[in-house]
């Protein structure tokens, strides 16, 4: 409430960055804010955040605060248009997108007199100011007038210009240029104490000490646990590796390599099992190609949502599919080479019945519920992964090894 409070207080000042420690809840001061302008009758409110929060910010507003909320993305603008939504920024819902579909948006973004622009993650944007930051320089464009809450635990990192960039994006003038800011705060001999009384009254900070009165945090233990990969497994990665750092390859448009690159490697840390799939989707396109089919331009897409993979790397398959560009000529006696290349990753993959970090797992598993018996605590394990299918697996596994284990 004192963080809302902060940010409502003065309705002439551009902004506030409320910077508080992870996990004092900047998600909620934020609702608290827009709450505040839903009931002013206030429509015009935006929420801009990494790719990957966009769906738990949309439910969050929804679910805790009873706010219309709804990612907005390429796909569901789109779909909005086609079913006849001339302007789909023109409706009473709080409207959720990333930080580059909303740089890719700027003249949408530009025309809408926004009450309030919510930004997550703002240090993200730290080096908004420089020239050569695409991204922060079309926001900059977008949003200049627009009132802005900033969200960030970690205002400064390793440099005071970073703070100078964060304040730059609320208001240009609150420091006037770089050299200015820098001459004044940038040396051994600058003046702190005057930046923290200039910053005082649109930065807000709460640490952890500061509310251990009513706020108990559970104290945590990390346990690491060290393995190797078989042979079979470090052959298999080197085949993707050389597989990926080849000139061309017609399993994939020249201009999703980088893109495909980040999948596999993603799911190679993962799990065996998880880049069959996507191998499996690049011999069908192959296929495809040696048959002479049709391509589906949006099986990268697919295979992101059919995974569960980072909503960053969806963001990009569109950027991607948005280019204009065709790929060369088909030589088909590549196409069939490559094929055959990819059918002897694919048998090397379902040779690993269960990869080395598996094992691992239960040693760490074992390690953790011993530790919490030891504190009375109950034997419950969460484990994160980077692929739906990887989940599958160890679902698998874990029901095959636990009696032998006694877990």
């Amino acid at each position: 409430m004192d963080a809302a409070l902060f940010a409502l207080n003065n309705p002439l000042s551009k902004g506030v960055v409320l910077a508080d420690e992870v996990g004092l809840g900047k998600t909620i001061e934020a609702a608290l804010v827009l709450c505040q302008l839903w009931a002013e009758r206030r429509r015009r409110l935006l929420v801009i955040c990494p790719a990957a929060l966009r769906k738990q910010w949309a439910q969050e507003l929804t679910e805790k605060f009873n706010l219309p909320a709804e990612v907005l993305d390429a796909r569901t603008w789109n779909r909005l248009r086609a079913t006849g939504v001339y302007d789909p920024l023109d409706r009473d819902i709080i409207s959720v997108m990333s930080i580059h579909f909303a740089a890719r948006m700027e003249a949408q973004l530009a025309a809408v007199p926004w009450d309030i622009v919510v930004i997550d993650e703002a240090h993200k944007l730290r080096n908004f100011h420089r020239k050569n930051h695409e991204t922060g320089q079309s926001l900059k464009r977008s949003l200049t007038g627009r009132k802005k809450l900033l969200l960030t635990a970690t205002p400064l990192q390793n440099s005071l210009m970073e703070l100078y960039g964060l304040t730059s994006l609320i208001d240009e003038e609150i420091f006037g240029d770089e050299r200015s800011f820098r001459s004044l705060y940038g040396s051994i001999d600058g003046d702190i104490q005057s930046l923290r009384r200039r910053l005082q009254p649109f930065v807000k900070r709460t640490l952890r000490r500061d509310v251990l009165e009513y706020v108990p945090y559970t104290q945590r233990h990390a346990l690491t646990v060290p393995f190797s990969p078989s042979e079979d497994e470090l052959r298999f990665y080197e085949c993707i590796s050389a597989y990926l750092q080849r000139d061309f390859s017609y399993g994939f448009p020249s201009r999703q390599k980088h893109l495909v690159g980040l999948i596999l490697r993603k799911l190679l840390a993962s799990s065996t099992e998880a880049v069959v799939a996507t191998l499996e989707a690049i011999r069908v396109r192959l296929q495809s190609l040696l048959d002479k089919q049709t391509i589906d331009e949006e099986w990268i897409q697919q295979l992101i949502d059919e995974d569960d993979l980072d909503d960053d790397l969806l963001e990009e398959a569109e950027a991607d599919l948005a280019e204009s560009g065709n790929d060369q000529a088909i030589d088909y006696a590549l196409v069939c080479s490559e094929l055959t290349e990819l059918d002897d990753y694919l048998r090397i993959a379902r040779s690993i019945r269960e990869d080395r970090k598996s094992y691992a797992l239960l040693s760490a598993v074992e390690q953790g519920f011993a530790r919490m018996g030891t504190m009375g605590a109950a034997r419950k394990t969460v484990i994160f992964t980077e692929s739906r299918r990887t989940q599958d697996y160890l679902a698998r596994f874990l029901e095959a090894h636990c009696t032998r284990w006694r877990l």
